[in-house]
């Protein structure tokens, strides 16, 4: 059995080691490192490339953090890039070996696809995460039973064991939330997630309950957009900003598709998103309005 209120979701079974400096982090840090020494020098990718046997393209992935640096490639890349300094050569060389470290996430890599696993590492190490939500609760504030229903949807054939390994994962993330350093999580739902059934009438009040008692933690803000708010910025559907304390870490946003995602980091991109989602806090009214209607639909279910 999984837990089901608040207290006990972050803190049932054994502890989930984590590092609010997760691999996935480092590596973009490592890459944003190496890329701004190669331009330094005036280097191009394929230079940089022949240099430890490799293609220009696997440069541009580990700059981009998307690969994981092998120590003795870092070494020949930072010798090609005239890196003398030993403090220096040992800082970058150890950034290299600490992003080879496996997340905590791991142990789910039978169920993880890697476009999520980027997520989850990136979530790991965000100062903010911005939501907005229109069919579902958000994953870092879902229920088990309520994440079960919402997972056998997209997985009906998948045996029970799989179901719950799935489940175990999504509860293993919310305890980012109660963690030293917390990142601020600001959900934004329309009306219809807490009207949509799933997994029964008693799920759906397990779930507004838990809605209620987790904006009691002083990370967690959670409006809504009613009914009657008619209209509103994120016609697009549902989306996510992360945003970072590390200046090598630029702000992404994330949309999640069937099979896959989008990572948009492009100063515009994030710019345009973190626009809708302030109009969305505006045009979603009160904090307070929005606990009024949590508990307005929960007497009602």
């Amino acid at each position: 059995m999984y837990p089901t209120r608040l207290s006990e979701t972050m803190s049932a079974g054994n502890p989930v080691p984590r590092s609010r400096t997760g691999s996935t982090a480092l590596r973009i840090l490592l890459g944003a490192q190496l890329r701004r020494l190669r331009e330094a020098r005036g280097i191009s990718r394929e230079e940089a490339g022949a240099a430890i046997r490799a293609t220009h393209s696997k440069i541009s992935r580990l700059e981009l953090g998307r690969n994981s640096a092998k120590e003795r490639d870092v070494a020949d890349l930072l010798t090609l890039y005239g890196v003398r300094d030993e403090f220096e050569r040992e800082a970058i060389l150890d950034l290299a070996r600490r992003a080879r470290t496996q997340g905590w996430w791991h142990r789910y890599s039978d169920i993880l696809p890697s476009w999520f696993e980027t997520y989850i590492g990136l979530e790991e190490v965000a100062s903010a995460i911005r939501t907005y939500e229109v069919q579902f609760i958000p994953g870092l504030l879902q229920v088990p039973d309520y994440a079960r229903a919402v997972i056998l949807l997209r997985h009906t054939g998948a045996p029970p064991e799989e179901i719950e390994h799935r489940v175990g994962l999504r509860i293993a993330r919310q305890r980012l939330l109660t963690e030293p350093n917390a990142p601020k999580l600001w959900t934004v739902l329309d009306e219809a997630a807490l009207r949509r059934p799933m997994g029964g009438r008693e799920v759906m009040r397990e779930q507004l309950r838990h809605l209620i008692e987790i904006t009691e933690l002083p990370n967690v803000t959670v409006q809504i957009v009613p009914f009657d708010a008619g209209g509103h910025a994120a016609a697009g559907g549902p989306f996510t900003i992360l945003q970072f304390p590390e200046p090598d870490l630029a702000n992404v946003v994330y949309i999640e598709q069937i099979n896959s995602a989008l990572y948009l980091d492009k100063p515009k991109d994030v710019d345009d998103y973190m626009e809708i989602m302030d109009r969305l806090c505006i045009e979603a009214g009160s904090v307070a309005a929005g606990r009024r209607l949590l508990e307005e639909v929960l007497a009602a279910t």
